[in-house]
């Protein structure tokens, strides 16, 4: 049971992305939320290979980001994908952190502070203008916070300069899903984001 939901979660999160849809994914701890956020990333990356940043990552822990790298690398490596993931946090190297505004990876690990300072660069328009989608992982951590108000301004933002941009949320315990879709949505619009 727990692997045809996981399946499902996949295929819906996928044919979400296909429609181009926003999409709030709301599954237990352990039902393969990340990977169902990300697999949209992975199909597309392999059909449609491309340089420069095309998935971004937002993590409320720099720790919960340096862990879905990890998860992340293993299904890549093993397929032998030439996608690069990083993580971007307080903890990263200078000279990596200037690597990657000029020569940025495929999926970048986050978190809204160090996201926040990305943006206020002046070459951001130029690191973000390819970037597909925007990943919010536990959402309900922060969203409802002064961090969420952080991160929120920071998607219109990136949405400022790619308007095709593409949100997804993924969360493990959302009491009122609605408020969380109106959260994530550019504009408010609830029924721009569909419910996983």
């Amino acid at each position: 049971s727990r692997g045809w939901r996981v399946r499902r979660h996949q295929s819906d999160m996928l044919a979400a992305a296909q429609r181009g849809e926003h999409a709030l994914l709301v599954a237990p701890t352990g039902a393969g939320k990340t990977l169902a956020g990300f697999l949209p990333t992975l199909a597309d990356l392999i059909a449609n290979p491309a340089d420069g940043l095309h998935t971004l990552y937002v993590s409320p822990l720099k720790a919960l980001a340096v862990d879905v790298r990890r998860n992340l690398l293993t299904p890549i490596e093993e397929m032998g994908l030439p996608i690069r993931v990083e993580t971007r946090t307080g903890d990263t190297p200078s000279d990596r952190k200037a690597r990657q505004r000029v020569r940025p990876p495929h999926i970048l690990l986050t978190t809204p502070e160090s996201l926040s300072l990305l943006l206020s660069y002046p070459d951001a328009a130029l690191l973000f203008e390819h970037l597909r989608t925007v990943i919010v992982d536990e959402v309900h951590a922060f969203a409802t916070q002064k961090r969420g108000d952080l991160l929120n301004l920071s998607m219109a933002r990136l949405q400022a300069i790619n308007p095709d941009l593409r949100r997804v949320a993924l969360s493990a315990t959302v009491a009122d899903v609605d408020a969380y879709r109106a959260w994530l949505a550019p504009d408010g619009d609830i029924d721009a984001v569909t419910p996983v």
